[in-house]
């Protein structure tokens, strides 16, 4: 079964003037990514605003990632929706369309017990085939729940298909014991793109990284600089990826994304309401300070 690893990046969607899916543009920002050498997709997470779109909405863009991807890298849809059907009815089409396998986060805003979300993951699991790849995702500090170690293992246990996590909270204590799931034979893969370099160090397989959807190259030559062995230069491509994270205020609004891309030349268009675009002024001292960050990592890449 496949597995995220490396530079995952999570996908900004692209949205008109008037809050619609602009789907020409999602295929623009896939054939950017991999054209910058990210390995692997992960459209409609949360970077992705996910929980503003319809149901309808997050199949048209799935499938358009999946299409223009074309097998050139790894897909991973996130499927996780306010309700189960929801979410069992996007985890059926991703495979339908030939997705490479799913994300889910845990259910959200309602407090949800350790059983629940036991059953939940094992309900959403069953819906699709064992060999099609799953993985958990937490983010407690925007879902309101958190997977404990414990709940997790009892999930793998029951699923063969639930292969790894994606955790979006800095905490490496907590990292550690995901590792140890299923004797060590667990996907782990953090969405805190600060700690990227630490978590390979640690044994994870790569960084769900909502920055490298504007700036991919850092986190790419982070990753390679670590598989070649090259600690020094890994360090080097860290740093600079954390100064793109702080500048970008590391996703806390995807407008930092959206126009950071725009300021490269890929148009992913507006935020969707309540989220609004930037000012004309915030614009032009975001542009300032990527300039800057541009001219002193340059000859890096």
């Amino acid at each position: 079964m496949k597995h995220l690893y490396g530079v995952t990046t999570a996908m900004v969607t692209p949205f008109d003037e008037n809050g619609r899916v602009e789907l020409d543009k999602v295929e623009n920002l896939t054939e950017f990514l991999i054209s910058k050498g990210v390995h692997c997709l992960y459209p409609l997470g949360t970077t992705g605003e996910m929980l503003r779109l319809s149901v309808h909405e997050r199949k048209a863009v799935a499938e358009s990632v999946v299409k223009k991807a074309s097998n050139r890298v790894t897909v991973f849809i996130h499927v996780g929706a306010m309700n189960q059907d929801d979410t069992i009815e996007l985890a059926k089409h991703a495979y339908e369309i030939g997705a490479d396998g799913i994300g889910v986060v845990t259910p959200a805003f309602f407090g949800a017990n350790d059983k629940e979300l036991e059953e939940y993951f094992v309900t959403v699991a069953s819906s699709v085939p064992e060999d099609f790849s799953i993985y958990l995702y937490n983010i407690p500090q925007c879902a309101a729940n958190d997977l404990k170690t414990e709940v997790a293992q009892k999930i793998v246990e029951r699923c063969k298909n639930v292969i790894g996590i994606k955790y979006s909270y800095p905490d490496f204590l907590r990292v550690n014991e995901y590792l140890n799931i299923n004797k060590g034979d667990f996907s782990v893969v953090p969405g805190a793109d600060r700690l990227f370099l630490p978590a390979l160090a640690m044994g994870c397989e790569g960084v769900v990284s909502g920055v490298s959807c504007a700036y991919p190259e850092p986190f790419v030559a982070t990753y390679n600089a670590f598989k070649e062995n090259n600690v020094e230069k890994a360090r080097k491509m860290q740093k600079i990826a954390t100064e793109y994270c702080e500048t970008l205020k590391n996703g806390s609004n995807m407008s930092y994304f959206k126009e950071a891309l725009k300021i490269r030349g890929v148009d992913v268009g507006h935020m969707r309401a309540p989220q609004i675009d930037f000012t004309a002024e915030e614009i032009d001292l975001l542009r300032l300070a990527l300039e800057d960050l541009e001219k002193q990592s340059a000859e890096l890449f």
